[in-house]
């Protein structure tokens, strides 16, 4: 909930005319069936469910090594290009993170030694959306990644219809196998294995209502990286802001879905009211206004802030998914924001860069949970696990104490494991072995 104290000094230019958490479809019971069937019946709940929501009538869900190729080759030479180009970038920034995260040893106390490894999750689900474009750099994303962290085996899920670019594209990116399911059922498929889908340690990738809904459910008997809603963006702009830029950036979001979040923070009503103005004026000649003009109608936001502090306060309330900052000193505003999936300082740094091919992961944290969790990185595929090892100083050291804790704590089985190792001849004897 909004501090009153914040929600006193400002005001909404444009609120939003619907509510984007109560707005969530009421999909659990559905999902709850798919996943049951799946569960039970495998690969024929598979083709009921392709027939049924897909409407098409899946034989083989795998996409062959010849049809991989085929649709590899059917790319336009450019678009290859270009994806090349955006797997290449993803790449590298997801090499520059691994390289930071480091195994550790360390000698704690005199003959106490601890330490951890970092070990990537050995098989991983990626599940790409068909979505109403071909988004080629979605399965870039969540794929790249797990192949830079070390994943054994990358299994790519994505809808029977999806553009035949899309399987061009989890090729490139490196998928280990590739099939032809998409929805729920992909998602249930992939937590419990069907006769030809193996069953996954983690599942990654974004998707409708009912995908989120399935990774929901399913969370415990596998891992997945977020619960992603609708697309979001938020701009934090002074006086300096550039209502046309600003409106262009807003509407290049909205034409996602029509349940994308889109929202203006400022301090200058000036800018709101200009902003407002441009999006009205570009709208009619946005060929996807059809999709841009309801989401900014039902949750388009611009908000006017009495001063600075308030506009970063509630920038950081709202945790944007994409935040781009407008600001005379970009720098210095994003030194002071703490909540947001991925932020992007300066005019320049448009969120389309991001969402394609500049290399950071377009994969982000909806809703708010920007306030706990950042967006899908190269740690994901990743587990840091520890390890400890001692020498007798090391039990001199940490029996003494455990000992004692367990005995406080009523708990005699764990008093005699520790003492075991400190006095072995005593307990044994306390024990009459």
């Amino acid at each position: 909930m909004l501090d009153p104290a914040i929600q006193a000094r400002i005001t909404h230019i444009k609120a939003p005319g619907r509510s984007a958490v109560t707005d969530n479809a009421p999909v659990e019971a559905t999902v709850k069936q798919v996943i049951e069937a799946v569960r039970q019946r495998g690969d024929a709940a598979l083709r009921d469910y392709s027939r049924e929501f897909d409407k098409i009538e899946v034989e083989h869900f795998e996409v062959s090594a010849a049809e991989r190729q085929a649709a590899v080759d059917a790319l336009d030479p450019q678009t290859r290009a270009d994806t090349e180009f955006a797997i290449e970038r993803v790449r590298a920034f997801a090499e520059a993170q691994r390289a930071t995260l480091l195994p550790l040893e360390i000698e704690a106390l005199p003959g106490l030694h601890l330490g951890h490894r970092i070990i990537p999750i050995a098989r991983v689900g990626a599940y790409v959306p068909g979505g109403r474009y071909p988004l080629l750099s979605a399965p870039v994303m969540t794929i790249v990644p797990a192949k830079v962290a070390g994943c054994d085996e990358v299994i790519a899920c994505l809808p029977p219809g999806a553009h035949p670019a899309m399987i061009a594209g989890c090729h490139l990116s490196g998928a280990d196998r590739i099939f032809r399911v998409g929805g729920a059922q992909a998602i249930a498929a992939m937590a419990y294995g069907t006769e030809s889908i193996p069953a996954v340690d983690k599942i990654f990738g974004p998707g409708n209502a009912f995908v989120n809904e399935a990774k929901r459910q399913v969370f415990g008997l596998v891992g997945i990286d977020q619960l992603a809603g609708p697309s979001e963006i938020f701009v934090v702009a002074d006086e300096t802001g550039d209502a046309v830029t600003i409106a262009i950036d807003l509407l290049a979001q909205a034409e996602h879905d029509v349940r994308t979040r889109v929202g203006l923070i400022t301090t200058d009503r000036a800018l709101a009211e200009a902003t407002l103005a441009e999006i009205e004026r570009q709208l009619p000649n946005l060929p996807t206004a059809g999709v841009a003009g309801p989401a900014w109608r039902d949750y388009g936001e611009i908000v006017l802030c009495q001063d600075e502090a308030t506009m970063l306060a509630y920038s950081d309330f709202i945790a944007a998914e994409h935040l781009e900052v407008h600001t005379s000193d970009a720098h210095a505003t994003a030194a002071k924001l703490r909540n947001y999936g991925s932020l992007f300082i300066g005019v320049s740094a448009s969120v389309v860069y991001s969402d394609k091919c500049c290399g950071t992961n377009h994969t982000l944290p909806t809703m708010a949970a920007g306030r706990y969790t950042g967006g899908l990185w190269v740690g994901s595929y990743l587990k840091t696990c520890t390890h400890q090892w001692l020498d007798e100083r090391g039990i001199a050291a940490v029996a003494p104490p455990a000992i004692r804790q367990s005995t406080s704590e009523g708990l005699e089985g764990h008093r005699r494991a520790a003492a075991l190792r400190l006095a072995p001849q005593q307990l044994l004897a306390e024990l009459g072995v």
